[in-house]
């Protein structure tokens, strides 16, 4: 009886963890905060194992597949680029992506730090 209770038990946790786990990108389409980071992470390594490259075109996103490309455009100056998600993130509440340095200077935004943003997941 006790392995039955600690196995539902187990299992009731791994079902809750699974609903905020990875999600089908397909018709990702959202629209919120992006922040950037840059020199003090480089050469740091990112969640799927790389090295951080703030040169790269690539970003941060709590809940996209790694590989990801998606389209991220600056809503206030209509600016976007191409990125790979390669790091899981942000950490800061109410921010829907995080992007390199060399994303945010291509996207307008090193002088505000934050944009309001569409990010739109490409089929590959």
């Amino acid at each position: 009886m006790k392995r039955l209770l600690g196995a539902c038990a187990l299992l009731s946790l791994l079902a809750g963890c699974a609903s905020t786990g990875i999600i089908d990108p397909h018709g990702y389409n959202q629209t919120g905060v992006a922040s950037y980071y840059g020199s003090r992470h480089h050469g740091k390594r990112t969640a799927s194992g790389e090295p951080f490259n703030l040169n790269a075109m690539t970003a941060a996103h709590r809940q996209l597949p790694f590989g990801t490309l998606v389209k991220v455009t600056n809503l206030n100056n209509d600016r976007s680029c191409v990125l790979r998600i390669n790091d899981r993130g942000p950490h800061t509440r109410g921010r829907l992506i995080d992007v390199s340095r060399a994303a945010a200077e291509r996207l307008g935004m090193l002088g505000s730090g934050t944009a309001q943003v569409r990010v739109q997941a490409l089929d590959n």
